[in-house]
């Protein structure tokens, strides 16, 4: 009788291949991360954070308009119930990506995977998990992981140290090109779906009038991203249903 050890061993070469391709897939991620938190860390460095501080806040809430609010109460003396409740409000957005990664995750899978996936999550990394055919792979987006938030964590660090020292223009360049690689996310689906294609504008222009109309203009950026996600996905639904066999298959 073979040992239970022998039974997973032929499920290593996926798991080894799906990681790779996670790191594959998460390194210009990582980049674009790194130069964008050369902002952050300046922002961190202007709050009273230490280069450390500002790695170790990166590295557990891996989330730019998060940590932009939280440094901004730090740096008015806000609470740190305060400093808590906002960081909630504002990345409340992640709650909706996770419950929509969670319809996507094998039967069975343990709890563990589910708590360490959900830990990093972020529009990027959700953007190419979900687009990613079949069950979601918890080794790809451990890949993933694996260099977007050391990237993120360290560009705070060295922003916060030297990222004042660089000109202005240079570090608004930086963060343009976190909005460059997320096109280069939704774009390719985008070219074989026509469904997503007119998701995606009708997302753009909504958003653009959302933040235009009085009544929405007042509502926080978080908000309105919530508000926005679960109408359109609710009526793309509703509208287009997917086949629960040819998403199996």
């Amino acid at each position: 009788m073979k040992r239970a050890t022998d039974i997973s061993r032929p499920l290593l070469p996926g798991w080894r291949t799906a990681f790779l391709e996670g790191l594959r897939d998460g390194t210009p991620i990582g980049l674009g991360y790194f130069a964008v938190a050369f902002s952050l860390g300046i922002t961190a460095k202007n709050a009273g954070l230490t280069p450390g501080q500002g790695f170790l806040a990166s590295i557990l809430c891996n989330a730019s308009a998060g940590e932009y609010a939280a440094f901004t109460l730090i740096a008015a003396g806000a609470s740190y119930l305060e400093v808590a409740i906002i960081t909630l409000i504002t990345n409340a957005r992640y709650l909706l990506m996770s419950c929509a990664m969670s319809q996507r995750m094998r039967p069975g899978i343990p709890f563990y995977h589910r708590l360490f996936m959900a830990f990093d999550i972020t529009d990027e990394l959700f953007g190419i998990n979900i687009a990613r055919p079949g069950y979601l792979d918890p080794a790809y987006t451990y890949g993933a992981m694996a260099v977007a938030a050391p990237c993120w964590a360290c560009g705070t660090a060295i922003g916060a140290l030297a990222g004042s020292l660089l000109p202005l223009r240079l570090v608004s360049a930086f963060s343009v090109a976190l909005y460059g690689m997320f096109l280069a996310v939704i774009i390719p689906p985008a070219k074989t779906d026509r469904v997503v294609a007119g998701l995606i504008i009708l997302c753009f222009a909504a958003s653009f009038l959302a933040a235009s109309l009085p009544a929405l203009a007042a509502v926080s950026s978080g908000t309105r991203t919530i508000l926005l996600t679960v109408v359109i996905s609710a009526a793309a639904a509703a509208l287009f249903p997917r086949d629960p066999k040819e998403e199996e298959s």
